[in-house]
């Protein structure tokens, strides 16, 4: 499993479905931690009865369906499918209907989609936030410069239980991003990976968990930009030093 963790951590987003149907047939006993552990690009479903897409993860699959958070229900159907509480039921309704505010202003455009449930031990509950964005030439929200480009972004909270007032609070994010230009002058640009990062806080919950969460997802999703930022500008450095060192030789 730490060979495997390792390999799929090292997968560009696009490679990562194939490699991991490939490990799965190799390490059937493992399938289901490895479904649980590994993000992939988040896919899409739309919702017959509420007539909105939503996103498909390892959190709202069921064997082989999924829950919408509008409708609650199952696609393709299942009678006994998990689902969580009335309260979290209620609670996921309001992140969703907030989540998409923040996903226009602040992508202005894509798909989100939020799930909630309770852990199988302890209290307190879960939950995980879902964007994606495509701002391909074909793509929701387009600008027209990229090719292709897809940004995936997962985070998912673990919010543990009240103790006077407070509450402790586990964000883990991953962001997979895709990048593809085809440009006549400076020929095609590719860049693709993923950056997994990590915060744990302990919030008073006076103002809700909705609106600690909240600012928690804001912060990271500043935090991996600056470092995909950084990325980018290095990478176009090296791009640019690499094609006036070309064009010097001709």
């Amino acid at each position: 499993m730490e060979a495997a963790m390792d390999l799929m951590r090292r997968m560009p987003p696009k490679q990562s479905q194939t490699a991991l149907s490939s490990l799965l047939a190799l390490l059937p006993e493992h399938s289901q931690e490895l479904l649980s552990r590994v993000d992939q690009p988040l896919e899409v479903l739309c919702d017959v009865e509420s007539g909105k897409e939503f996103l498909l993860c390892d959190y709202n699959r069921d064997g082989d369906s999924h829950r919408s958070p509008w409708s609650n229900k199952y696609h393709p159907p299942l009678d006994d499918g998990c689902q969580p509480s009335a309260d979290l039921r209620k609670l996921e309704v309001e992140a969703n209907d907030v989540f998409a505010v923040y996903r226009d202003q602040y992508y202005e455009g894509g798909i989100s989609s939020v799930y909630m449930w309770e852990p199988d031990e302890g209290e307190g509950f879960a939950s995980c936030f879902l964007i994606k964005k495509d701002g391909s030439k074909s793509g929701q929200g387009r600008r027209g410069y990229l090719q292709e480009g897809l940004w995936d972004a997962i985070h998912v909270i673990e919010v543990g239980a009240e103790d006077e007032g407070t509450a402790r609070y586990r964000l883990t994010s991953t962001v997979m991003l895709s990048l593809t230009t085809s440009d006549t002058d400076a020929g095609t640009f590719n860049l693709s990976g993923s950056i997994t990062r990590q915060m744990i806080l302990d919030l008073a919950v006076s103002e809700g968990h909705l609106c600690n969460m909240g600012r928690m997802i804001e912060e990271m999703e500043g935090k991996l930009r600056n470092s995909l930022d950084q990325i980018l500008d290095t990478t176009n450095v090296l791009k640019i030093a690499f094609f006036s060192d070309q064009n010097a030789q001709l």
